[in-house]
C-alpha cells in the first residue's frame, strides 16, 4: 500500500486531524483525540489506535500505560476530509482516563453537567507510578 491516501486528508495548521474513536459493535463514541500523519500511518500499520498527544508533544499508543488498547477495525474519513472516525474494539471496556467506558459521561440536565456513567475502575489503580 502506498501512502497516497494520506494526500486526501486536510490536516490543520499544526498538521493534525481530529479522530473520533467509536466502539465498532455498539457505535458508542468513546473518545476524541488528535492524529498527525505518523500516528495515522502507524495506526493503520499496527492495527491499533495511536494518537498524537498535544500536551506531551509525542505519539501516544492508546493503552500504553493503562492496558486499555484500542484494536482498529476500520478508519473512515468524513466528506470534508478533515475528521476521522476509528471503529475500534476497546480492550478492557475502558476508554477514559477517569476509569469510565467513554469520555462522554456527562449529560446536561437543568443547566448542570451531571456524570451519568459509572467509574468501572479507579484511575489510581489504572495509572500506578
Amino acid at each position: 500500500m502506498t501512502d497516497s491516501w494520506l494526500e486526501s486528508i486536510k490536516w490543520d495548521e499544526k498538521g493534525l486531524i481530529p479522530a473520533i474513536a467509536q466502539d465498532y459493535k455498539t457505535g458508542r463514541i468513546l473518545m476524541v483525540a488528535w492524529m498527525n500523519q505518523e500516528a495515522l500511518q502507524l495506526t493503520v500499520t499496527e492495527q491499533r489506535a495511536i494518537y498524537w498527544s498535544r500536551s506531551r508533544q509525542k505519539l501516544w499508543r492508546k493503552g500504553e500505560e493503562s492496558g486499555h488498547v484500542q484494536v482498529l477495525h476500520e478508519v473512515r474519513l468524513d466528506c470534508d476530509n478533515d475528521v476521522l472516525v476509528l471503529q475500534v474494539e476497546q480492550k478492557g471496556g475502558i476508554a477514559c482516563h477517569t476509569g469510565r467506558e467513554s469520555c462522554f459521561y456527562s449529560v446536561l440536565r437543568d443547566g448542570q453537567w451531571e456524570p451519568v456513567d459509572p467509574v468501572l475502575k479507579n484511575p489510581d489503580d489504572i495509572y500506578k507510578g
